[in-house]
């Protein structure tokens, strides 16, 4: 699924890919640091549902054996997919991430 880009001005993607990019890393930085762009609110937004995904893997932690190997398979996932999306809006594009990426938790 992807974001329509003509929602977001071509001067608001380019003052604002390397933010939404950190989104990945530190999903509120656009928000402090972009507050007006929605190119930035859009990665935020994905970057906190992917923030999200790692917490909720991590509670299969507990279980012994199989809970480990879901942890992990399921961390690498989410690092991939975290990667992907930071090079997306380092590209200019705003794609969902996949599986994860629709729920929409911060307003534009």
């Amino acid at each position: 699924m992807n974001e329509n880009n003509q929602v977001f001005s071509n001067e608001d993607i380019e003052q604002n890919k390397v933010i939404a990019a950190l989104a990945y890393l530190i999903f509120f930085l656009p928000l402090i640091a972009a507050k007006d762009s929605a190119f930035g609110k859009f990665h935020a937004n994905q970057g906190l549902v992917l923030f999200i995904a790692f917490v909720a893997i991590s509670i299969f932690q507990v279980i012994p054996i199989l809970g480990f190997i879901i942890f992990w398979l399921g961390y690498v996932a989410l690092v991939i997919i975290g990667i992907l999306g930071a090079v997306s809006a380092y590209n200019g594009k705003a794609e969902e991430l996949p599986v994860i990426g629709q729920f929409n938790l911060i307003n534009k």
